[in-house]
Parts: structure tokens; C-alpha cells; sequence
């Protein structure tokens, strides 16, 4: 038996990146022989095991065939007589289709490292669109390593991927997982461009709008590390239905299923985004002011949801006014103007505006309401009213901060 360190852990360490974890692949053996050695199986479609010491995974080297729709449409066959060039041959991209042996031999049967110098993402084999999940996971490196390239012959294959119908059976779960993971790289805007060039993104995500303005705020706010679901609200959901819900969002986190803090705050971005990005603080008379920004964080339910509400200021913050006049339902009819440093200002100003609000003594004034004899609605006056006079004691310090 022979072991090989094959696939990321390879391309990660020639690029000088951090190496989080390795996968190895087994030549020569059969399973009942690595049963014998104390490894633990843990693959379902094909002979996977974890390593008796260290933990980590062990593959028998294997070829595959396709054999039906989708990304689990295929036969492996595992055997000691399958070679190591055999294994690198079924995968995706020349820049995973690398190993290295026990003595640190590089194994390159098809370019990887001259690509990886070139900074070309390039198809191993026509094979490659065979599997959906490929042109994600290609989408998803070029957004990892912007400065790459998809070859011209890859970007043909993309596009047969898509014609040829395979990416409609990808399932909801996995097109989500590598979107997310698109999200989290350092540009994602070149997903999403990779996505539309082959035709996959109206597949997947035709939903946002995603265009010029939207994508560059994506990537500034990954260039700030932001979470991902202020990058998947930035995205441009910009329907509106009824009571500022956003068909669109309700739509794209159905089919694919979304988590549920990601979908919410794309959602309340959708209906609040514009106004949080378009407001301003007033001159010295804030009182009218003071009492839509109340109406503000009731509306977005930040004192109930305050990390919510905190996300949804840290998207508003990457997101610019639509156009140069008023913004529509702007708290206090501020206007749309500004430079990204002022809008900046403003979003830090209502975070601290809701602190303030958030630590008015509202237990305090809700039990001298209920002292008084007032009950239901008048106790919520009560509060609402320690929170107003929070707010307008903070504004100018709010404003100075």
C-alpha cells in the first residue's frame, strides 16, 4: 500500500496558504486490508476511512463512471489495481488533481502547478461536465483567487453543464453550501460572474439583482470580513410585497433552503435598507426626528433583536441611496446625499442612538404604569416613552461621538 496526500492540502501549501486539513488516498490495498490495520470506515458512495492515528481521511484510489442526473449520478469502482494517475484523472480542476508522497514528490500528471503559477482554473477532463457541483465549486474558487482565470475550453464545458440540464438536478442543500461558501471568499462578485457567463446563475439564483452597484458592495463588505448574512443581504433584493416583505428573498431562501437568521435579516434589509442608508441626523431640533427613529427600531424589532439589528446597521453601512433626492420613508425626511464617509457617520450614530434606547429603565416605567392603575396598551405607552426620553438625552452625544 502506498499513501498520498492528493487534492487542496497540495494546492494550499505550493500557494503558500494555511493548510487546514489533508486528504490522503490509498494505492495498491483493499478495504478489508485497511479494516485490518485499525482504520474506520466512514464512506457511504465509496470506500472512505479515517486513519487509526491522526484521524484523517483515507480514499481508495478509485475511477468513476456516470451513470445518471446530478452530482450522485455515478459508479466508482475501487480496486488495488486502479493507479494514483487513474484517482487524479476523475477530478475536477488540473489544480486539485496534484499529490505528494511520503518522501514530498510532487505528483502533476495534468499542469497543476503551471497553472497555479498562471493562475488559470482549467478542467482536468471532458468528465468535468458530468458533475453540477464542479461549476460550483469552480464558481467558488475564482472567488476565492479573484486573480484567477477560467480557461476558455473550461468555460465552454461550463456552458454544456448548463445546456445539458445538470445543474436542475442539483439539490437545494448543496447549491447553498457552495454559494454560502462563495460568499465567505475574498470576492465574491467573481461567483456570481462565473455563475451568469455560463447561464447557471439564472438557474440557481435568479432572484437578486445583482448588478454593478450590488456586487461592489458585496465585496466591501467581504473585504471587511462582514458575516455572511449581511453579504446575502446585500445581494439587491429589491421587491417589495405586502408589508414590506420581499417576495424575492421569500423565494430564493424557500427553494434553497436558507437558514432562517440569514434569510430575516435579507428580508428586513430589503424593506429597511434604503431608509437606513439614506438617513441623516437632523440640526439641534431632533424631537420629530427622535420619535421616527423610535418608530425605527420598533419596526426592525431591535430591541428584541439587537445582534439582528446590529447586522442590519453593518449591511446599510456597504449599502448606497438609490438616486439623489429624499429617500422613500427616510426617519425624519433626511435626504439621500452624502458621502460614504457621512453615511458611515449616520449608521454609527443610530447604533449608538439604539444602545441608548436599548438601555432606557423600561421595567422601571412599565411597574409605575401598572402602580398607576394603567394596564394593556397604556404600560407600552409607558415604555415606548422611557425609551423616547433615553433617545433625546443621547442624541446630542449620539451626534458628537
Amino acid at each position: 500500500m502506498q499513501l498520498y496526500i492528493v487534492g487542496g492540502a497540495v494546492r494550499d501549501r505550493l500557494l503558500g496558504e494555511p493548510v487546514s486539513d489533508r486528504d490522503w488516498v490509498a494505492v495498491g490495498t483493499t478495504p478489508e486490508e485497511l479494516l485490518a490495520l485499525g482504520y474506520k470506515p466512514v464512506g457511504k458512495d465509496f470506500p472512505v476511512f479515517l486513519h487509526p492515528t491522526t484521524g484523517e481521511e483515507v480514499a481508495l484510489a478509485r475511477t468513476e463512471r456516470k451513470s445518471g442526473r446530478g452530482y450522485h449520478g455515478f459508479t466508482f469502482h475501487a480496486a488495488p489495481e486502479v493507479t494514483l494517475e487513474q484517482d487524479l484523472a476523475r477530478r475536477d480542476l488540473t489544480i486539485n488533481a496534484m499529490a505528494e508522497a511520503a518522501d514530498g514528490t510532487l505528483i502533476d500528471p495534468f499542469g497543476g502547478r503551471h497553472d497555479l503559477a498562471g493562475g488559470v482554473l482549467r478542467h482536468v477532463s471532458p468528465a468535468f461536465a458530468e458533475d453540477p457541483v464542479r461549476l460550483l465549486r469552480l464558481a467558488r474558487f475564482a472567488a476565492r483567487w479573484p486573480h484567477f482565470t477560467v480557461a476558455p475550453e473550461t468555460e465552454a464545458l461550463l456552458a454544456q453543464l448548463v445546456q445539458a440540464g445538470e445543474v436542475d438536478a442539483l439539490v437545494p442543500e448543496r447549491v447553498w453550501q457552495e454559494l454560502a461558501r462563495g460568499l465567505m471568499a475574498r470576492r465574491p462578485s467573481r461567483m456570481f460572474e462565473v455563475l451568469r457567463g455560463c447561464g447557471a446563475l439564472a438557474r440557481l439564483l435568479p432572484e437578486p439583482r445583482l448588478d454593478a452597484a450590488a456586487l461592489a458592495q458585496v465585496d466591501a463588505a467581504a473585504a471587511a470580513g462582514a458575516a455572511l448574512a449581511v453579504r446575502f443581504a446585500l445581494l439587491g433584493w429589491a421587491e417589495e410585497g405586502e408589508a414590506g416583505a420581499s417576495p424575492a428573498v421569500a423565494r430564493a431562501a424557500q427553494r434553497l433552503r436558507v437558514p432562517t437568521e440569514v434569510r430575516e435579516l435579507a428580508q428586513l434589509f430589503a424593506r429597511e435598507g434604503e431608509r437606513l442608508a439614506a438617513w441623516r441626523p437632523a440640526g439641534p431640533r431632533h424631537d420629530a426626528q427622535a420619535d421616527a427613529v423610535l418608530a425605527l427600531l420598533e419596526r426592525c424589532d431591535a430591541f428584541r433583536q439587537p445582534q439582528r439589528f446590529r447586522a442590519l446597521l453593518e449591511a446599510a453601512r456597504w449599502s448606497q441611496p438609490l438616486g439623489g433626492g429624499p429617500a422613500r420613508g427616510t426617519p425624519g425626511g433626511g435626504p439621500a446625499r452624502g458621502t460614504p464617509g457621512a453615511a458611515a457617520e449616520a449608521i454609527d450614530t443610530l447604533g449608538r442612538l439604539h444602545a441608548a434606547a436599548a438601555g432606557a429603565d423600561t421595567a422601571t416605567a412599565a411597574q409605575r404604569a401598572l402602580d398607576s392603575g394603567a394596564r394593556g396598551p397604556k404600560v407600552g405607552q409607558a415604555v415606548q416613552q422611557a425609551r423616547l426620553a433615553a433617545l433625546r438625552a443621547a442624541w446630542p452625544a449620539a451626534r458628537q461621538a
